[in-house]
């Protein structure tokens, strides 16, 4: 099966794709029946219908036409493969024959997408919340890319502008001369507060960007650090929760249920309430993973329930909060991380807004399509629906769930379940969301069906509907095709978001207790072997990569966080939850590839021993593009070789890997951090930090290379977590 072509085709990846027709057989399969998939993703040849589409009129199903649906063109009738409901073909359908099929029946539309005629009445709002606590070479290089991000918007787009310190400003754009209104930064105000200060006239604060652009680029340039005086051993008064509140109020206030961006610039920690992450007395550190597990974090709980009250009122309002951090410290991205995680927005963590990872990362966000719009679809919602034989677990993913919901949701839960549709404030071709499903006690078919339909506001002022289809066969138990048709890519990626999402929750020590207990489990039901004969242990090709993916998750800064601020810590899952298959696994398994003088470029093991004295390693992480040279090419390269028209090829050599790694960041979001180092360099611990120790100080074997490096770690290697693993998975009790 080319589980590939089937995802650029339709955007979905399933860990499983052929189902068992038990649900004791899929609970025996121990990775869940999920899929991976990306609502918008660019499609070659995507049918695009301008016209309403045809639902199925059962009301408990309303399932949209499509491939698989039965046709019978004597009666004009069509059988829905999701209730069994047979419909009348609409009038202007009159001519349907098998050889003169509409456009929804041919067998390449399992995915497509249809222009809605109902237009969209407000163009896509953006509203740009700026910290003002900050040094003046940070601050310009901000205002300088603000002034740039502003050409990147639709003309027609709205636009608003808060900055803040100590107190909170709310610039009024329509203003002929400059105004604004002062808020404490200290106090949280209502909606209905805000209303009565801002005498109803919420919209106001909003304006048309061809209008102000002159204006709003003349503030920005203007703006100077907060004056507020700050006293030695203090951090500056910083009011983020205030700011961020009135953000969130005045948008639902005024543009409820329309796309809009609430994006916060933030160069420090809150220091005030609501919402505050540190005093703004220096001798309180911020908090560390050690104070949260230790519930020492004083201000911990009380931020994540400020902030996770407003993430649930912009979700219901269908707008996206975007955080971008420009500072060495933390800011508080654990505290406000459901923010952008339940509204789709990006999570950008930088050491400074001077920095080309902020530039370019906050600029990609306004790429464009081939017709010039934006690549973002706005206030979206996805929703799953199943034939008779499947129900739906859950959603991990950046969404929040809907409180409307259809008749096939499951009563186990994976992730936000209770329910069948989610709310995307924000999505864009590059979100992937997990949906799990659950097998009925006993299948009636021999087909399961699946149909995702996500309603958009596109950036061009329609509304939007993708929807895609799929069918699945369902087999009986211990056939072997059930195996054949596992995606152990896709099955990687789904356990590791379910790690994650657990992870948020419980102790890690759990957690990697349940990967460990998931893996021996599903090794002892799907791998060859002789039962207390480890020796014997055989895993097919298509499971043989799983465990090697679990022992690099272990290993991830996903579940471990030494050496991790909380904020990075959110950060990096922030980023796995969102992207699609392949993005998610180099995430997991970093990529290595080693470069020769006397071959081309092949990817290696991620192992100590890939490393040698005369090769050049390019490791991608997908957060990091690592170049590192080996103890001779550095010795030359210091030696200045390649400067040394007699050595031309030397020079090549050392510039290949350069070239390949500017492949990898051309469409890289966020822009990976670049680090060039050698043998003994300081930064060569990014790299030591995720080889598998073949090679340690406890097991010097070498593995008969010469010159392999030896890795300073006590963390078990791949051979003996291997070893383990296959003699537990081949003892009786695996199964228990």
């Amino acid at each position: 099966m080319d589980f590939e072509a089937f995802e650029e085709n339709n955007g979905v990846r399933l860990a499983w794709n052929v189902f068992p027709n038990t649900r004791a057989e899929a609970n025996r399969m121990v990775v869940p029946i999920g899929a991976l998939y990306s609502p918008l993703k660019t499609i070659e040849n995507l049918r695009i219908a301008n016209y309403e589409p045809v639902a199925c009129a059962q009301p408990q199903c309303r399932g949209i036409l499509n491939p698989y649906c039965g046709l019978d063109p004597h009666l004009r009738l069509w059988m829905c493969p999701l209730c069994g409901n047979r419909n009348q073909l609409p009038a202007h359908y009159s001519n349907v024959s098998p050889e003169n099929l509409p456009l929804e029946l041919q067998a390449d539309s399992t995915t497509m997408e249809y222009v809605l005629s109902r237009p969209v009445q407000q163009p896509p709002i953006f509203f740009f919340v700026v910290d003002l606590c900050q040094d003046e070479d940070n601050l310009e290089a901000l205002k300088e890319t603000l002034v740039i991000a502003l050409s990147l918007l639709p003309p027609n787009a709205l636009v608003g502008l808060i900055t803040f310190g100590t107190m909170v400003q709310l610039h009024d754009l329509n203003s002929p001369f400059p105004k604004s209104y002062i808020f404490r930064g200290n106090r949280d105000y209502t909606l209905e507060q805000l209303k009565e200060l801002l005498s109803g006239e919420l919209p106001r604060f909003f304006s048309v960007l061809s209008n102000v652009e002159f204006q709003l680029t003349t503030i920005i340039e203007g703006l100077k650090r907060d004056p507020w005086p700050v006293a030695s051993g203090h951090r500056p008064m910083r009011s983020t929760g205030a700011a961020m509140s009135i953000a969130v109020n005045l948008c639902e206030g005024a543009f409820a249920s329309f796309g809009t961006r609430i994006q916060l610039f933030a160069a420090g920690p809150g220091t005030l309430n609501p919402g505050m992450i540190v005093s703004n007395e220096l001798k309180e550190p911020i908090r560390s993973h050690s104070d949260i597990d230790k519930d020492s974090a004083k201000h911990y709980k009380k931020a994540i329930k400020f902030y996770d009250a407003l993430s649930a009122k912009a979700a219901t309002s269908g707008h996206t909060v975007d955080i971008f951090a420009g500072c060495y410290d933390q800011i508080g991205i654990s505290e406000m991380q459901s923010l952008p995680n339940k509204t789709g927005g990006c999570m950008l963590l930088t050491d400074a807004f001077t920095t080309s990872i902020f530039k370019q990362s906050y600029l990609r966000l306004f790429n464009k399509d081939e017709d010039g719009f934006l690549l973002m679809g706005f206030n979206a919602t996805l929703e799953a629906k199943t034939s008779k034989d499947l129900k739906v677990s859950g959603l991990i993913g950046h969404a929040a769930p809907a409180t409307k919901t259809g008749n096939n949701v499951a009563d186990t839960e994976i992730g936000m379940g209770g329910t069948n549709i989610w709310k995307m404030a924000s999505t864009s071709p590059n979100h992937s969301y997990s949906v799990f499903f659950e097998v009925a006690a006993q299948t009636s078919s021999n087909q399961c069906y699946i149909q995702f339909l996500t309603h958009y506001q596109h950036s061009s002022g329609t509304y939007r509907l993708r929807v895609t289809t799929i069918a699945k066969p369902t087999v009986g138990a211990g056939d072997v095709s059930i195996s054949a048709g596992f995606d152990q890519e896709a099955a990687a990626v789904l356990m590791s978001r379910i790690a994650v999402y657990k992870a948020e929750e419980d102790d890690s020590a759990d957690v990697l207790r349940w990967i460990d207990r998931m893996l021996i489990k599903l090794c002892s039901k799907f791998a060859d072997y002789m039962k207390d004969d480890a020796l014997t242990f055989r895993l097919s090709p298509n499971f043989s990569l799983y465990p090697q993916f679990m022992f690099y998750l272990r290993r991830s800064q996903f579940l471990g966080v030494f050496n991790n601020s909380p904020d990075e810590t959110a950060f990096y899952r922030h980023v796995l939850l969102r992207e699609d298959t392949n993005n998610s696994l180099i995430m997991i398994q970093p990529t290595l590839t080693s470069f020769s003088m006397e071959g081309e470029p092949e990817p290696v093991l991620l192992d100590s021993i890939s490393i040698a004295p005369d090769k050049i390693l390019l490791l991608d992480t997908f957060f990091h593009i690592l170049i590192y040279h080996g103890e001779t090419v550095a010795s030359w390269r210091a030696q200045g070789y390649q400067d040394d028209p007699e050595y031309a090829s030397f020079k090549e050599f050392l510039d290949e890997p350069k070239r390949e790694a500017a492949e990898l960041l051309v469409d890289r979001f966020p822009l990976p951090r670049f680090i060039d180092t050698e043998e003994g360099g300081s930064q060569a611990r990014f790299l030591y930090s995720k080889l598998n120790p073949s090679t340690s100080y406890s097991n010097n074997n070498g593995m008969g290379v010469p010159g392999a490096a030896v890795v300073l770690t006590d963390d078990i290697n791949m051979q003996s977590f291997m070893e383990h693993l296959q003699k537990l998975a081949v003892s009786p009790s695996a199964q228990n």
